[in-house]
């Protein structure tokens, strides 16, 4: 009897995981359905359309017979109906696109097909929901803050310095540029108060940062022969398994930050690496940069590290609109989010 009991917390605790990914399992199939079913309705729309005289008073008297019909069940208004129509006219020519719209929810599609200006843009955001689990208002404010753009402007070594099979997984893991207005901090500010700013609202620091980051802590101390050093900020990307060193500088970026880091990412490595996890990762963050000084200073690094600009205001700087890569190296980089 003593067996017994002292083997059922971990029979309870198999059982529960397998009712819930059993649940889990139940609400993607079911999500699928209801995805399913609003496309039906929107290429149903489409094709009696064509050729037809179909307006507003139509899609209401359809909305009001909908929901008569199946009063216990939402989502058959007549702007919902419309909108049906505009999921299936924007998706069901891209092969590429139609199967992946039913791995996210149709609050998430909504979201995307209304804030995305293009099918890349789209892609980017359907892949990330899915892959990282972003609620709705983290979506929305991915994409508000321009998550898409900065992802792809991008400064790493990653190309050279991560190895293939994550390598894009990664470069999707650092932007250009960050925003943190939630700070409320002026213009003028130190390192210190940037820092205590950013402690205090840790939870939407780590959403800026991605929403995939963990917090470590702070002046994070690495003893090295008889000296100390500290890292501001500590973190941990769940998705890529490794430790991720943030540097916060207040001014523009200098090419000596790039070997200070390779400094931490070695000590980090080889003092608190676990054996399963990949190489620690390094973002410099500065007030501003020179794009072709941080290219330079990248360009012999052996250690993966990031140079990125952070603002305490809103809005994409001007300068940067018309940078982004083509759609060909779009589409490669998209690859690595599965």
């Amino acid at each position: 009897m003593s067996e017994l009991v002292a083997g059922y917390g971990q029979l309870l605790g198999e059982i529960k995981q397998r009712i819930r990914s059993a649940q889990y399992a139940a609400l993607k199939a079911v999500n699928k359905e209801l995805i399913a079913l609003y496309w039906d309705i929107g290429m149903l729309i489409v094709e009696r359309q064509q050729g037809a005289t179909w307006g507003k008073s139509i899609v209401e008297q359809l909305a009001k017979d909908l929901k008569a019909e199946f009063s216990g069940i939402s989502g058959f208004s007549a702007r919902n109906i419309w909108r049906m129509r505009d999921f299936y006219l924007t998706y069901h020519a891209n092969e590429k696109l139609t199967p992946l719209v039913a791995e996210i929810s149709w609050t998430h599609n909504l979201v995307i097909l209304e804030k995305c200006k293009d099918d890349l843009e789209r892609e980017f955001y359907i892949r990330m929901a899915r892959k990282f689990g972003w609620t709705k208002n983290v979506l929305t404010h991915q994409i508000e803050n321009q998550t898409y753009e900065k992802t792809l402007l991008n400064q790493t070594n990653f190309e050279s310095a991560i190895a293939e099979d994550y390598r894009n997984q990664a470069k999707l893991a650092v932007k250009d540029d960050y925003v943190f207005d939630f700070l409320e901090l002026g213009e003028s500010h130190s390192e210190y108060q940037l820092e205590t700013a950013i402690l205090a609202k840790v939870q939407p620091f780590l959403q800026e940062m991605g929403g995939v980051f963990s917090f470590i802590g702070n002046q994070h101390r690495l003893e090295v022969g008889n000296r100390e050093y500290y890292i501001d900020l500590l973190l941990y990307h769940r998705a890529l398994r490794c430790l991720v060193a943030i540097d916060l500088k207040i001014g523009e970026f200098e090419p000596e930050y790039i070997g200070k880091m390779q400094f931490y990412l070695a000590v980090l490595d080889d003092k608190m690496r676990m054996p399963l996890e990949n190489p620690s990762i390094g973002i410099i963050l500065c007030k501003s940069k020179d794009k072709m000084t941080v290219e330079y200073a990248l360009k012999d690094a052996t250690k993966p590290i990031g140079v990125a600009t952070y603002r305490t205001f809103s809005a994409l700087p001007q300068e940067l609109q018309g940078q982004l890569p083509g759609p060909e190296q779009v589409a490669k980089l998209l690859e690595g989010i599965e």
